[in-house]
């Protein structure tokens, strides 16, 4: 019966209609809530993460590889998207945990060089060109892959590492005024 009404949500969705995808939702988000919080502990990162997932499957259309009997689709879906917010909460609590290390340092008798290399830092970043800029922001201050940030950006993958490498040449070098490299 559940398998009958599965098939029929798909073929529906597959048509466009919108009162399947509905359905799929009433039918399915609770369970998938409580799922996903079985891995990530968090009641709203839970509920978060399954919404985003129920988007994801309307607007990238995600239901066209549906057939028959979902639900092992659905789960299977929320559990790997668990797994990668616990990889991604994992990476940012390292880089959180070395930025309050570099704090720490901030109390030793440099205190008066970090700041200065820090407004360094910012001069070089912002007389960047844009894209440089942008590469370095994406990928060092938002935590996102290069893939990602490629995509947000609209170019390619090869070209948002060039443009990654020269920013990082740059600021490595503390060079200022490169609007134009």
């Amino acid at each position: 019966m559940q398998q009958q009404q599965d098939i029929q949500i798909i073929e529906q969705l597959k048509n466009g209609e919108l009162s399947a995808y509905d359905s799929l939702f009433v039918k399915y988000y609770k369970l998938l809530c409580v799922s996903a919080y079985f891995f990530l502990k968090d009641e709203h990162a839970a509920k978060d993460l399954v919404q985003t997932f129920f988007l994801d499957i309307w607007e990238k259309k995600l239901y066209m590889n549906f057939q028959g009997e979902i639900k092992g689709y659905l789960y299977r879906a929320i559990k790997n998207r668990c797994i990668n917010e616990i990889s991604k909460q994992k990476t940012r609590h390292k880089n959180y945990k070395a930025f309050a290390e570099l704090q720490d340092t901030k109390s030793s008798p440099n205190d008066e060089i970090l700041p200065d290399l820090y407004g360094q830092m910012q001069t070089t970043l912002e007389g960047m060109a844009c894209q440089k800029k942008v590469a370095i922001q994406m990928v060092y201050m938002k935590s996102k892959q290069y893939q990602e940030a490629a995509d947000e950006m609209g170019i390619s993958i090869n070209s948002f590492k060039t443009h990654l490498k020269s920013g990082l040449k740059i600021l490595r070098s503390g060079k200022k005024n490169n609007k134009n490299n």
